[in-house]
């Protein structure tokens, strides 16, 4: 399933379940998957929570200042790229709730070339492709880690494992920020990698199902008939298929208007929010440790990165 601005297995909860097998037996050098949204839990010291977008955009900047300077030391040269806004991640979800957010993005398909651009254009993959095969080596082991001088592994709750280089400047800068890397590494996966255990239920309940049928309606009074908003996203893209940039986006907004305006009219985007909740707390709390240590150790990165965006000012 594709969603604007957003990674495999990162999404809102709801939306993942068509993205249940990711991660199995793979490596993640950059360590970079965005976490799940949930409620406030109760800590080992003193209660815990999400952070919001502004603050994890906070600390994405604080950890290129700290991989940057990292990388300096051993000789090379890293460039800061650019980090999405807040309003560019508003786009996640299981439904478009946000009216004004739609009429001016759509499905964010124009933010999509954006970010493809950025990724595209990032100067870091130019030097490291200009540099002589020896120093390429050196440098990408400097930025990501050498596999060979150690791995750390976590067994993923859902089935299979993920893996990441015990050192290099991602993994010294995630250290600094987040405290233990090992312990980081084990909760941050186990906590962003848990809606396989419930959304296959949650989405064959009743008030789900009841309010998706309501949204429907909705959208096929409005001229779009689609049976939910995952057939809507998929086919948006068929819709726009040939169409001028300037079109397709307009095709897009009328869509994502359309979208938007019944799940407000409807109970969709209120009862999936209140079902994850629900569902969450019935299902996770044999991990409920692990996501409270998660937060806590999110909030803590906060705080240090905040001391490091000022040591830079």
């Amino acid at each position: 399933m594709r969603r604007a601005i957003s990674s495999a297995c990162t999404a809102t909860v709801i939306v993942t379940l068509a993205v249940a097998g990711c991660t199995t037996n793979t490596s993640e050098p950059s360590d970079s998957a965005r976490p799940q949204r949930g409620t406030a839990a109760e800590g080992a010291v003193g209660p815990v929570r999400e952070l919001t977008d502004a603050e994890e955009i906070l600390i994405e900047r604080a950890e290129q200042l700290l991989v940057r300077k990292c990388v300096e030391k051993e000789g090379f040269t890293y460039w800061l790229t650019p980090v999405t806004s807040v309003e560019e991640r508003q786009s996640r979800g299981y439904v478009l709730s946000d009216v004004d957010w739609a009429r001016k993005h759509g499905y964010g398909g124009q933010l999509e070339k954006k970010a493809e651009k950025i990724r595209r254009s990032d100067p870091n993959n130019a030097y490291a492709n200009s540099l002589p095969e020896a120093e390429r080596i050196r440098y990408s082991k400097t930025v990501s880690g050498d596999p060979s001088k150690g791995m750390l592994s976590v067994e993923l709750p859902t089935g299979g494992t993920v893996q990441t280089p015990r050192d290099g400047c991602w993994a010294d800068t995630r250290e600094r920020l987040y405290g233990d890397r090992a312990t980081w590494f084990r909760v941050k996966k186990t906590a962003t990698t848990l809606t396989p255990l419930y959304v296959p239920d949650l989405v064959k309940d009743k008030r789900l199902v009841n309010a998706v049928k309501a949204w429907s309606r909705c959208m096929r009074a409005a001229g779009h008939d689609y049976a939910d908003p995952d057939e809507l996203r998929d086919k948006r893209y068929v819709v726009t298929e040939g169409l001028s940039p300037a079109r397709a986006h307009a095709t897009e907004v009328e869509l994502a208007v359309a979208e938007a305006t019944c799940a407000g009219k409807t109970s969709l985007a209120r009862t999936a929010r209140s079902l994850e909740r629900e569902y969450r707390a019935e299902k996770l709390r044999q991990y409920s440790d692990d996501i409270a240590m998660y937060q806590r150790m999110r909030l803590d990165a906060l705080a240090r990165a905040k001391d490091v965006i000022g040591s830079q000012a």
